[in-house]
């Protein structure tokens, strides 16, 4: 199961980088032998998804260190680094996760953005009872259809991947001291998430938003690197590229069409912008 829950490719001088080899993974009862992996700072490609099904452990989540418990929901976003430092007592956890290409696929900042500063600061998310076992049930049944070859298609992946942002959102909003009044950074990155969400494909100029929010530029920089530890550029990257990589991979749209959607001034320059975030040419992202 290690083998093919891993792919790590780690140059010498950075964080080993962890992905899945498969779109798509779930796994039930994950212990300390395979978390042995991660007890390292390791930085994670792909989303993922964790829930604790008996006993605890520690760990610690973008520098924070978390205490995770029976029935805490963990939430591993994409870039996030992570590293477990092991338990007093046996654990077990179950697992879904989706490769860095899958959910580059998926719109995810759209689906996340309402409780996104939320999520960024609170990973381990403890659910009620009930809630907790219907998770477990839930990661149980996608564990069995797993094994059985039942989950290759990727728009039936794409459902999974949405079901469990809805259902997480909708479980943020129910804990205690989510409904809280937002931090002033909060609400800054909210709002910034929601003009990126309607502007992209037109605007990628930090000044514009800044405007739109009546800030100045570095004061929203500033604002936003410390709440999500990404600049603004990098935010609406973020956007413009997994559009891109939707309308590649789902689409036949030619390249040139799909740079005039996003309003890039021609088909070149479209092409440097994604292959500085992505590493490749949007062809060779197509036929990969």
């Amino acid at each position: 199961m290690e083998n093919r829950l891993l792919d790590i490719n780690a140059p010498a001088n950075r964080l080993p980088d962890i992905d899945l080899p498969v779109d798509f993974f779930a796994w039930v009862d994950i212990t300390q032998e395979v978390l042995g992996w991660y007890n390292i700072p390791c930085k994670i490609k792909a989303g993922i998804f964790v829930l604790c099904v008996e006993g605890e452990l520690t760990a610690t989540i973008n520098l924070k260190e978390c205490r995770i418990k029976k029935d805490d929901f963990i939430v591993v976003a994409p870039g996030s680094v992570i590293q477990f430092h092991g338990s007093e007592t046996n654990f077990r956890l179950s697992f879904v996760g989706f490769s860095s290409k899958f959910v580059g696929e998926v719109n995810l900042i759209k689906s996340t953005m309402d409780f996104f500063p939320v999520m960024i600061e609170n990973p381990v998310l403890p659910l009620r009872t009930e809630a907790a076992e219907i998770y477990r049930d839930y990661f149980a049944l996608l564990y069995k259809m797993f094994v059985g070859d039942m989950l290759t298609h990727p728009e039936i992946q794409r459902c999974v991947l949405e079901s469990l942002l809805y259902g997480i959102a909708s479980q943020y909003k129910q804990v205690e001291g989510t409904n809280r009044r937002l931090s002033r950074g909060e609400e800054i990155c909210k709002e910034l998430l929601r003009l990126v969400m309607k502007h992209y494909a037109t605007e990628r100029r930090v000044s514009f938003y800044a405007d739109r929010m009546r800030l100045s530029a570095q004061h929203l920089c500033t604002t936003v690197k410390q709440q999500t530890g990404k600049t603004v550029a990098d935010l609406i990257a973020d956007v413009v590229i997994m559009d891109a990589k939707a309308l590649l991979k789902s689409t036949n749209m030619p390249i040139k069409e799909i740079s005039i959607s996003l309003s890039f001034p021609n088909v070149s320059f479209f092409g440097k912008y994604f292959k500085r975030y992505v590493g490749m040419s949007p062809q060779q992202y197509r036929n990969s």
